[in-house]
């Protein structure tokens, strides 16, 4: 009986520990791989001298180098040639939704391209053009498949004169669009996609699409070319949003426009937005809160919708000129900050080998290469700090960021703490060099300094700052 009972006490004890084992993980927002990723804009005409897939996947082991978990690549499919802009084209004036761009290479080529990334452990998204397409794509032989004026012809918005706006109001079309979007990640095997334009589209659509194609693909990744909190109250729909106020007020404090503490005013908004947004009866309620809201207030996106950080991107590369134009000697400083701060980080092709130069959007026009150049090294290290620290997380899995005191208007002083792992970031954001003193005595210890590259004792003593300087540490 005694050898019963202890054969029934380690069967109890056996069972307990495996239910403890299996006990399930707290669920995530977003698919897994993406909280401590970084994303990387290909732009494959200009990413190679060549441009093409081929050349493009030949450099992939140097993106991995890089520490690129995310390749977003700009459109491939075929380019219009009714009202074509230039001899090439623009990428976002697609002619055939399910076919590549001769230009690029063959359906061989990219699938040989995507195998590899995936090999190197990297995932690949595409960039989807929702909104519009070029005006001889076939779609616009179904008349009621596009926006028309009153004597039937097309629709062309802003300035681009070589596409033809869609029409959502149109059931078939939608589900056309859904199929194709369903095609690159049923058969051509992709992650994800960005959406170009995104708010230009019907949120109900998105809603649509990704009620079709997430329940196959669970762990795919969308970003929205938007900055519009509809997208991301939808849990089904999008995980990343693009930060364009906060990347417009990095512009302006390296340009002497704004301030540090404009800087923290837009972090520090309280979410008095999202939660009336949340607390409304009616959707008129609703869509009253989302027409009023300022842009300035970032806090209207709920938790788990992770902000894209970026200092350059096509656009802005193209139209408005390279970080080093539009932030001058403050380049560097913001591309860190966009690491320590919540979010992903993007880096936009060339940026790791300091390319200075506007990247024409419609011709061939190949990425400057500055071997000399210290980007590579810096941005290298700079993901592997992401990587190597759970505080920079995104989102649920990182820390909050709080502000240090400093003493100097002039230093952005954060801090990101959790229970392992503790992130300071000292950014000078002036011309001039800086004396800080951190008073947080529950801050003091050993650190490694990122770009030293070596451990640092904080304490009371005075830190030294140069014009446009910054520090990390990490425990």
């Amino acid at each position: 009986m005694k050898k019963l009972f202890l054969f029934l006490v380690a069967g109890l004890t056996l069972i307990s520990c495996n239910k403890q084992e299996q006990k399930p993980e707290q669920p995530l927002t977003h698919t897994k791989w993406c909280y401590d990723a970084t994303i990387y804009e290909l732009n494959t005409r200009q990413f190679t001298a060549e441009g093409t897939f081929a050349a493009a996947e030949a450099q992939l082991p140097k993106l991995k180098e890089l520490g690129i978990d995310i390749i977003w690549i700009m459109p491939l499919q075929p380019i219009g040639e009714v009202g074509r802009k230039g001899s090439l084209g623009s990428y976002y004036a697609i002619k055939d939704y399910c076919d590549f761009n001769p230009e690029f290479g063959t359906r061989a080529d990219f699938e040989s391209f995507l195998a590899k990334a995936h090999e190197l452990g990297m995932k690949v998204i595409l960039d989807w053009v929702a909104n519009h397409t070029a005006p001889d794509h076939p779609w616009t032989n179904n008349f009621t498949w596009h926006e028309r004026d009153s004597l039937g012809n097309t629709i062309v918005q802003y300035d681009w004169t070589d596409i033809a706006a869609l029409n959502y109001d149109d059931p078939d079309m939608r589900l056309a669009m859904i199929n194709s979007l369903a095609w690159w990640m049923d058969t051509i095997g992709i992650d994800g996609f960005r959406c170009d334009m995104a708010f230009e589209v019907p949120t109900d659509f998105w809603e649509q699409a990704m009620d079709s194609i997430r329940p196959r693909h669970p762990d795919m990744f969308m970003l929205s070319e938007a900055e519009h909190p509809e997208h991301q109250l939808t849990n089904n729909v999008f995980d990343m949003y693009y930060g364009w106020t906060l990347h417009h007020y990095m512009n302006d404090v390296a340009q002497g426009k704004k301030t540090v503490a404009d800087l923290w005013n837009y972090f520090d908004k309280a979410d008095k937005y999202y939660n009336e947004y949340q607390a409304a009866s009616t959707q008129e309620q609703k869509d009253s809160i989302l027409a009023i809201r300022p842009l300035e207030q970032d806090s209207a996106f709920p938790a788990k919708a992770i902000r894209m950080n970026f200092t350059s991107n096509h656009d802005e590369n193209s139209w408005n000129g390279t970080e080093f134009e539009r932030m001058g000697d403050a380049a560097h400083l913001f591309a860190a900050f966009t690491y320590v701060i919540p979010g992903m980080p993007l880096i936009y092709t060339g940026q790791e080998y300091a390319n200075n130069h506007r990247l024409q959007f419609f011709e061939k026009d190949t990425i400057d290469i500055n071997p000399a150049a210290e980007e590579f090294e810096m941005y290298k290290q700079l993901n592997q700090l992401r990587k190597h620290n759970s505080a920079l997380l995104s989102n649920e899995l990182g820390a909050p960021m709080k502000p240090i005191s400093v003493g100097n208007e002039k230093v952005f002083a954060c801090v990101r703490q959790n229970e392992e792992n503790t992130v300071i970031g000292l950014f000078n954001m002036s011309a001039e060099e800086v004396e800080i003193s951190i008073t947080d005595t529950q801050l003091y210890g050993t650190y490694h300094c990122t770009p030293c590259n070596k451990d640092i004792q904080l304490n009371e003593t005075a830190i030294k700052l140069p014009a446009w300087g910054w520090r990390i540490w990490t425990k």
